[in-house]
């Protein structure tokens, strides 16, 4: 079993039993408390977003292979979405496997995905992506092209509008996300997987209230 928060922005807990991992921690850019890392898997989708705790278990920030505690993760270097194709691929996109559950993590991308990058991601359980668009981040139309692309079971959509957030560009809201993606909606304290339980039988958006 495992269990997935959102804490704000971009970042996100996933823990079992016996770890945790914590996606984009530095949650002080946008006016909350830094997710503590200590003990736990410490994943950065850019740079500025990691804390690089020294009490984390790892910390990981770019593509690679990683087996760490209960979690096997592959990075996969990606563009982000204002970048020009001659700039370095600054961000970097997540598969983690949890026992036989496949989740990607992406933050800043950009949306159209090459056939090499689909392939090292591979067939997807869960997709955290965000959403809030306006030149940050993916947009509504970036990020349904993403989800049609990576085809998951189930979205759970991060980095919106959000009066508790002081973004650097005001992000939509989750309701402009909802009705474009069209999905079925579940809103959820956190969510939870049971091993052996089964996924959504159609695609469908989990909303998860911030922790």
């Amino acid at each position: 079993m495992f269990e997935i928060e959102y804490k704000g922005a971009n970042s996100v807990s996933i823990s079992t039993k016996k770890s945790v991992l914590v996606t984009d921690p530095k949650l002080s850019l946008v006016g909350l408390k830094d997710v503590s890392t200590k003990d736990a898997v410490e994943l950065a989708t850019e740079a500025r977003f990691a804390l690089h705790s020294e009490n984390a278990r790892l910390n990981i920030e770019g593509p690679g292979e990683y087996g760490v505690a209960d979690f096997d993760i592959k990075g996969i270097a990606a563009r982000r979405h204002l970048d020009s194709e001659a700039q370095p691929l600054m961000s970097t996109i997540y598969r983690v496997e949890i026992n036989e559950t496949r989740i990607a993590i992406v933050g800043n991308i950009y949306e159209k995905l090459s056939e090499a990058q689909l392939e090292d991601i591979g067939l997807i359980d869960i997709l955290i992506i965000p959403v809030g668009g306006n030149g940050y981040t993916l947009d509504v139309t970036g990020a349904a092209s993403v989800i049609r692309s990576i085809d998951p079971k189930i979205v759970i959509p991060v980095h919106y509008a959000d009066a508790g957030i002081t973004y650097e560009v005001q992000q939509d809201s989750l309701e402009t996300f909802t009705k474009e993606l069209g999905a079925p909606v579940e809103e959820l304290p956190k969510f939870r997987l049971k091993q052996g339980a089964a996924l959504p039988p159609v695609l469908t958006t989990v909303v998860l209230t911030r922790a």
